[in-house]
């Protein structure tokens, strides 16, 4: 014959089952807003590294835009857990050297200069529409 009287250990199981799905469903916005922001990152490095007619300069000294791009990774490993969203990343990062305090800019074959943060805010500006536009290659 089968004991049909409920374990004192079934709720708390229930319970615990409930307390871990919540926390899954509370946790999961939180990772895919740090996925977004992640995309974000690395579409403004990316922006970078694709200026071939441009040339970065920090600290008084012109580097290519690869160069560039390597350095705000690097940036990017050594601010750590600060960086959280893009725009951390343009604050922290892509906006002064660290040493000296000189604002990065970016210098443009005809001549004419930005400040780095400065285009980093407009390419974050044109993230959304860039976004669609690669939403269907990227498969999602």
């Amino acid at each position: 014959m089968l004991n049909t009287t409920p374990s004192p250990e079934l709720p708390r199981m229930r319970r615990a089952l409930g307390i871990f799905f919540l926390l899954g469903f509370l946790t999961a916005p939180a990772f895919s807003q740090q996925d977004v922001e992640q995309r974000k990152i690395e579409y403004l490095i990316n922006s970078i590294a694709d200026l071939h007619d441009g040339q970065f300069i920090r600290n008084a000294t012109e580097y290519d835009s690869q160069q560039a791009a390597d350095h705000l990774r690097l940036k990017l490993r050594s601010a750590g857990g600060r960086v959280k969203t893009a725009e951390n990343f343009i604050d922290y990062c892509a906006t002064s050297s660290s040493i000296t305090g000189d604002a990065y800019q970016i210098k443009f074959a005809d001549g004419h200069m930005v400040a780095t943060a400065a285009f980093l805010r407009g390419k974050l500006a044109e993230y959304p529409a860039w976004e669609r536009g690669h939403s269907t290659v990227l498969g999602e």
